[in-house]
């Protein structure tokens, strides 16, 4: 699945964040019972407003023209198609028939236009769902206090809640808190059921222990049985949620609300379930964490009467959701490989894996009838919906952002390998600015991925877009070399190379940056005196591990760092939403062997710290609280260390907001210009 290159005029201007910002963004994505129409997000963004707002928007999987299906509502979201295909439903927070929606509701629209209306008024609100099979009820998981019976008396609570004037948050759960948002005060995560028809809400976890786990995102941890008698989910058996724990697998019955276990192993962490077309059996995620915490999920097969396996063996991390084939043979999934996501088919009767679509990053697929949908974006390009029957060439479905990006000029990104860490192959990108000159000097900048079992692939980023980072350093430069490696722990490389940084996090994967940074100083286009290194989330724990541990001083190997919401601090960084998993990853508790965890982490090696940094955080980010980056902006004053901050008293792990983006995108390029040398060489050889 290719798009021809469109000619550009030979000055066309380069991709900077203002022409990113004005791109559009498919998100999720859906697909009738009959293949022939999809439906998905499109997501605008406004600079002038400082907003983005979401709309559906119809494709009829013939290639006829899309169009917008919702105007009214600026962030609709999650659609999916009514079992015969005739309605949509999706999420939104709307004001309609004279009311405005405190939380998210499910709303109605007809697949051939015309108004949407309310589904439910459900106060809590609504957070994902699944139809069932006879298209009048509808699954959906929501936020409860789960001593409340009904759904009256949820309004009554939630109102109050809503009325107090009190801003303190309370609790003494281990699992309170996610990512950039405490979780619901005193409430959890069930499934209930909605009857389109009467309005009627009923809680199928009502007085019982179960819950969704507390970190659910989607609708991937339940499915509906193809009868409609039955849904299966994913829950925490343990007494007390805690962050990291595993997850077992049981069904309801709707009728009599009569719960079984489905697999349950301490070994085992199970995930994704998903129906086969005739109901027999489920297919879910299993990682086998009791006997490592990095284990691969696998694909499992699941026969109530049977107990579970694995559908075969095989070194890579297969991810939510699955799909079934219309014959039961099959499983399709996405897994990494290598620095891409390919969409991946495994046939159950002997285990083999095989290639659907390879190339770029698959965010989302969808499979209906004998049609194929995906969303897949790469480096070159954001998300784009094709449509793929049997036997015949994939079709576009839309053409949101080809003349946008026709007028601009981009650069060459181009996958590389170097001997880095105990002589292991390492693979890195190395994005190149518009109109490449081999005969001249360019710098380099670093961009170091998160994770750390992440990657950095073949895909669109929004927020470390390399192609913006490459543009011209200034008006007529050559432009920067942005380069990405995927160190050891990186995911897509299967489980010895992600569970090689345990217990020792920094070493290995300097060695594979070091060992790239001296395969670029050896190639004649590069400044050696223009290096540079940029890194968010543990890419921002390794810049600062850098600091640390690569010479600096006057003739420092890089002249300048970035680090983004960075790891500074171990023991401070307990206060994480991932407090939890964090002594996994480093082999050991501070309070049980403090020189263990100290000797991974950047505060313990301040005394080192000499290069320039910038050092950005956000005040709501609860997966690397911001103590550390504050905590580094004061340390490197302090030593004297030219420094700078950015903080945003809005933004949490992400930079999210379109004018927030801005200032990021123009305070790293700025640090960079400030911290060139003098006379640098960006001449003609």
């Amino acid at each position: 699945m290719t798009t021809r290159p469109q000619r550009r005029p030979a000055a066309a201007p380069r991709l900077d964040v203002d022409a990113l910002w004005q791109l559009e963004r498919v998100g999720s994505i859906a697909l009738s019972p009959d293949g022939r129409l999809a439906c998905a997000t499109l997501t605008r963004a406004s600079m002038e407003h400082n907003r983005t707002t979401s709309a559906l928007w119809l494709f009829a999987t013939d290639r006829r023209a899309p169009r917008r299906l919702t105007l009214c509502g600026d962030k609709d979201g999650q659609p999916a198609f009514s079992p015969r295909g005739e309605r949509i439903a999706f999420v939104a927070r709307r004001e309609q028939e004279g009311a405005r929606d405190a939380t998210p509701q499910l709303y109605l629209i007809d697949a051939d236009g015309g108004e949407a209306r309310r589904a439910s008024r459900f106060a809590p609100g609504v957070e994902s769902f699944k139809w069932l099979a006879d298209g009048r009820r509808i699954v959906f998981a929501a936020w409860v206090w789960p001593e409340e019976k009904g759904p009256r008396a949820q309004s009554r609570r939630h109102a109050r809640h809503a009325a107090r004037k009190e801003s303190g948050y309370a609790t003494g759960q281990a699992f309170y808190r996610h990512w950039d948002r405490n979780l619901p005060e005193g409430r959890v995560l069930h499934l209930l059921l909605l009857d389109l028809a009467s309005g009627r809400v009923r809680d199928l976890f009502e007085g019982t222990r179960l819950e969704l786990p507390r970190d659910s995102e989607g609708n991937a941890g339940y499915d509906v049985h193809p009868s409609g008698a039955r849904i299966a989910f994913v829950h925490d058996p343990g007494a007390r949620q805690v962050p990291g724990n595993r997850c077992a697998l049981a069904e309801i019955d709707l009728a009599t609300r009569a719960v079984r276990t489905l697999a349950d192993d301490p070994q085992w962490d199970f995930g994704a379930p998903r129906y086969a077309p005739d109901g027999r059996t489920l297919a879910a995620t299993a990682a086998q964490v009791g006997v490592r915490h990095t284990a691969l999920a696998q694909l499992a097969l699941v026969e109530p009467q049977r107990g579970w396996r694995l559908a075969g063996a095989w070194d890579r991390d297969v991810a939510a959701p699955l799909h079934w084939t219309e014959d039961g043979r099959s499983v399709c999934f996405a897994a990494q490989d290598r620095g891409r996501r390919p969409l991946w088919r495994q046939d159950l009767a002997d285990g083999a894996v095989t290639l659907l679509h390879e190339g770029g990053w698959v965010q989302s697929f969808a499979l209906a009838a004998d049609l194929l949908l995906l969303a897949v974006d790469s480096a070159r390009h954001p998300v784009q919906l094709w449509a793929r029957r049997a036997g015949r060439a994939a079709q576009r479905l839309e053409r949101f952002n080809d003349a946008p990006l026709a007028r601009l000029a981009l650069g060459e990104t181009r996958e590389h390998e170097v001997r880095g860490a105990r002589g292991e192959a390492v693979q890195f990108w190395v994005t190149r600015p518009p109109g490449f000159d081999a005969r001249r000097r360019h710098a380099v900048v670093h961009v170091i991925h998160g994770g750390p079992h992440a990657a950095a692939g073949d895909t669109w980023s929004w927020r470390w877009n390399p192609q913006v980072l490459a543009a011209a350093d200034r008006p007529g430069g050559p432009g920067r070399v942005v380069v990405q490696v995927n160190y050891h722990g990186s995911s897509g490389f299967g489980f010895a190379w992600r569970d090689s940084i345990v217990g020792r996090q920094g070493e290995l994967e300097l060695q594979d940056i070091e060992a790239v940074s001296d395969w670029l100083l050896a190639r004649p286009w590069v400044d050696a005196r223009r290096l540079y290194a940029a890194g968010g989330s543990y890419g921002g724990f390794l810049v600062a591990w850098m600091n640390g541990h690569v010479p600096g001083g006057e003739h420092r190997r890089y002249r300048a760092y970035l680090c983004h919401a960075g790891v500074f601090d171990r023991i401070a960084t307990f206060a994480a939403d991932s407090y939890a998993q964090r002594p996994k990853d480093l082999g050991a508790r501070y309070w049980e062997d403090l020189p263990r965890v100290l000797a991974q982490s950047p505060m313990a090696f301040a005394a080192q710290m000499t290069t320039p940094t910038l050092v950005v955080h956000g005040a709501l980010d609860y997966r690397v609280p911001d103590c550390n980056g504050l905590a580094y902006y004061n340390t490197l004053l302090a030593r004297g260390v030219d420094t700078r901050l950015l903080w945003f008293g809005d933004e949490n792990h992400w930079i999210l907001k379109p004018r927030n983006s801005r200032q990021w995108y123009r305070e790293f390029l700025a640090w960079i210009e400030r911290h060139e040398p003098a006379g640098r060489a960006a001449r003609a050889r």
